[in-house]
């Protein structure tokens, strides 16, 4: 190890930086300071060198790398712990960090193997837009201080500023270092376009014949600046496209930009002019281009923007009363109550119930983990057993609550889409505009090299299959955002396109196509002592069934009494222990009655003390407003199936109201749903499950488009493609209607882009079109694209009523 002579200024191996008077050789390669010198000992030692593949000195400066032993000592408290991390049990910890440091593919690919440096660590994935890191690591094998530590070392430093992780919506910034370049683009090019003037007025002497030799050099300096600085995006992108043995668009605009720098450089030279005023028109339109682009697509902001409107909503305690309030209305200190099934939505301490907690939507695994009394619940658990009154620790995140929604272990097979045909569309399209335009420069060539180098310059600039690509999301961005609106909420855009698609509805009875709250109830038997009307309330209260729910709101308030050993059986009933005797209310099968004929119709929950029955509650159910409507609109683009956990009694009532041609089957458990719903994809039908997400999961899991519907928004499942609130299930026909038109839009997109690309090639080939109007013409093609398909999505929706206008709004 010497120091370097420090009246040569050398780049830094790791960071790119000048080396200055701390610059160190090490290796054969030079440092500007021990921390850059530390983490490239660090990567070599850990068989991670590649790091540097992926880009020219892609690290950042680590001048400031020395640090006291006892800085981060800090992160050992439990306090501080509890607030930083996503989730921690004893087996696993998550935590995510906000890391300005990511710059560049490099960054990604080095914080993504983090495992190779620390085998403690056993997932990192990076999101590049927010510069966030989630790093899950074995909780008894390492802390989350020496997470911390080796980001430190290796050049990561995480943001830990505890009001930072507060869940304020962060305003999209467009990228600096891109003004910077359109700044300087736009001074170089009116300059040379001034210094070119004598050019545009050539039957004019307006110069002597040496001044327009010392303009041309001029405009050759301006454009130095252009091409070295400006430019420099679209050379990274093509390099790192070839790199990976792949062809982007960025590919033909760097040809482009060369065949005219380098003519025009030996046109300067000859004595001539060349075309650098077109070239630094064309480089600073295609930057004007771009920061609209970004402008265009922070406006959008359809990327997940859904999760504004996600409607988990929650129960509230507040004054021994129960409110219903949408999850941004909570507070830290707030006390929420959470039943059976329902999803927890920050992370509380336990106050009082049984938590038994399925971690399933954060871990993976669907065993229950018992929680005691006093200790933290994390977000994303959803309980198992009965209710529990909660007091919330940390502020509830929306994104991080739908990335759960998104969890791997949830995700279906990926089906080939509309936006996969684009991507591999547009990648051959790239090289078709590199064989046209190669074949244009050679066919102009043997006439005249000047026009050659334009008409080859033109071919490769007007080409854009960016309209092609950009069609399908932003299309589906607007779908999502419409249907958010309208509080159908959809889990990714490939969910539009498997709607458009579907051949048959089939519908749970109980809970959606009828109305709980408009349910007529009456107790038939022995009569109830108050007492143990009281118990049954508890229990009820604690369920999320629907029939619960309407047994719930027909018990007047009693006093709270004291239950315990509460279980709730999916599609069977509850359990509890009231003053020592067993109390059961469900189906007559769980209660072994076995299969008892109703000639009443509605739905019987029977009521039993230590195995003996007493009675039943009768309840009478009333379909939706609006549901046979939606029934007979759906029958005219497929087949609309009912299943129902209810007897055959109620089927002819049922056919009267909703009419013969439904498919209706009776005495469904959840497993035979489940069962049914596979027979129909067998048959090759593209199927839509619209249930409840606690009895339907599986049926919603394995149908093609799972659509959960809930009446106060109070939890989701993982296995739900889609929730909806009932509000709007009289809107589900306009709503596969408006994903049908959607598929629709992206073709017209399709075809409008092809159309410009012809016309627009063709020209360029004879020659027609300077570099500098096809660089004008393409980045208006994205944004003709992108104003077609958010005009025709508004129109859309509003002519099917989705929308009080058409306007953006």
């Amino acid at each position: 190890m010497k120091p370097i002579d420090n009246n040569i200024f050398e780049l830094c191996y790791h960071c790119g930086e000048k080396c200055q008077e701390e610059s160190l050789n090490f290796d054969e390669r030079n440092f500007c300071c021990p921390g850059c010198k530390l983490v490239y000992e660090v990567l070599q030692e850990h068989d991670l060198s590649s790091y540097y593949d992926y880009g020219s000195r892609p690290g950042t400066r680590q001048s400031a790398l020395g640090h006291a032993s006892n800085q981060f000592d800090y992160l050992d408290e439990p306090e501080v712990i509890q607030k930083l991390v996503d989730f921690s049990n004893d087996k696993e910890t998550h935590i995510t960090f906000k890391i300005p440091a990511i710059h560049c593919a490099s960054c990604i690919w080095l914080l993504e193997n983090l495992h190779q440096l620390k085998d403690a660590i056993f997932y990192s994935r990076t999101d590049f837009v927010k510069k966030e890191c989630q790093i899950k690591f074995y909780t008894s094998r390492t802390s989350l201080k020496e997470v911390v530590k080796l980001l430190f070392k290796i050049g990561y430093m995480p943001t830990i500023d505890l009001s930072s992780y507060s869940n304020e919506k962060e305003v999209s910034q467009i990228d600096k270092r891109l003004i910077y370049k359109l700044a300087v683009a736009g001074f170089c090019f009116g300059n040379m376009m001034f210094f070119s003037l004598p050019e545009y007025f050539s039957e004019v002497t307006l110069l002597e014949e040496q001044f327009r030799g010392l303009f041309g050099y001029l405009n050759l300096a301006l454009s130095l600046p252009i091409v070295f600085y400006a430019a420099t995006d679209y050379y990274r992108s093509a390099w790192f496209a070839l790199k990976n043995k792949t062809v982007n668009m960025d590919v033909p605009i760097v040809m482009g930009i060369a065949a005219l720098f380098f003519y025009s450089l030996f046109e300067v030279f000859g004595g001539g002019t060349g075309y650098l005023d077109s070239l630094g028109g064309l480089i600073f339109f295609l930057l004007i281009g771009k920061y609209y682009q970004q402008k265009t697509y922070d406006t959008l902001s359809f990327d997940r923007d859904y999760t504004a409107y996600f409607p988990l909503a929650v129960t509230r305690m507040k004054q021994e009363r129960e409110e219903v309030v949408s999850l941004p209305k909570l507070q830290v200190g707030d006390t929420i109550k959470v039943r059976g099934g329902e999803l927890i939505p920050a992370d509380s301490l336990l106050i009082q119930g049984d938590a038994q907690i399925d971690y399933s939507f954060v871990t993976g695994e669907e065993i229950p983990v018992s929680v005691r009394k006093g200790r933290v619940i994390y977000a994303g658990g959803r309980q198992q057993a009965g209710a529990l009154l909660l007091n919330v620790q940390k502020e509830p995140s929306q994104g991080y609550l739908t990335g759960l929604w998104n969890h791997d272990s949830f995700k279906e097979v990926q089906r080939e889409d509309l936006s996969t045909l684009a991507n591999k569309i547009s990648g051959k399209f790239t090289v078709a505009i590199l064989v046209i335009a190669l074949a244009t420069f050679v066919f102009w060539s043997v006439s005249d090299m000047a026009f050659a180098v334009k008409a080859f310059s033109s071919v490769l600039i007007v080409a854009c299959p960016c309209a092609l690509a950009l069609s399908t999301p932003f299309t589906l961005g607007n779908t999502l955002r419409i249907m958010g609106n309208k509080k159908f909420f959809l889990k990714n855009g490939q969910v539009i396109e498997q709607l458009a698609g579907t051949t048959d509805y089939v519908f749970d009875k109980t809970g959606t196509l009828t109305d709980p709250g408009l349910a007529q109830v009456e107790f038939i038997g022995e009569v109830l002592p108050e007492e143990l009307k009281s118990a049954i309330k508890m229990m009820v209260g604690q369920s999320s069934h629907p029939l619960s729910h309407r047994i719930n709101s027909w018990l007047p308030r009693y006093e709270p009494v004291y239950i315990e050993g509460f279980e709730e059986q999916v599609g069977s009933g509850l359990e509890a222990i009231y003053q020592g005797d067993i109390v059961r209310l469900g189906s007559p099968e769980w209660l072994g009655l076995g299969k008892i004929k109703s000639l009443d119709g509605g739905n019987r929950v029977y009521v039993a003390i230590n195995g003996k029955v007493i009675g039943y509650f009768h309840v009478l159910s009333t379909l939706r407003k609006g549901v046979t409507q939606t029934i007979q609109d759906l029958q005219s683009s497929g087949n609309v199936h009912v299943l129902s956990g209810d007897k055959t009694t109620d089927a002819k009532k049922l056919k009267e109201l909703l009419g013969a041609a439904v498919i209706f089957n009776f005495d469904q458990s959840p497993m035979d749903k489940l069962e049914y719903l596979r027979k129909l994809n067998t048959k090759g039908k593209s199927t839509v499950m619209i249930g409840d997400g606690l009895n339907d999961a599986g049926a919603l899991q394995a149908s093609t488009v799972g659509i959960a519907v809930t009446d106060q928004a109070t939890y989701f499942s993982p296995a739900s493609d889609a929730i909806m609130d009932v509000e709007v299930l009289s809107q589900l026909p306009a709503f596969l209607s408006l994903a049908r038109s959607s598929k629709q839009v992206i073709i017209a997109s399709f075809i409008i882009s092809f159309l410009y690309n012809i016309v627009g090639i063709s020209l360029a080939v004879q020659g027609l079109l300077s570099p500098v109007v096809c660089a004008v013409l393409m980045p208006l093609s994205s944004i003709s694209i992108v104003a077609f398909t958010s005009v025709s999505m508004n129109y859309l929706a509003y002519r099917k009523g989705l929308k009080n206008n058409w306007l953006w709004k």
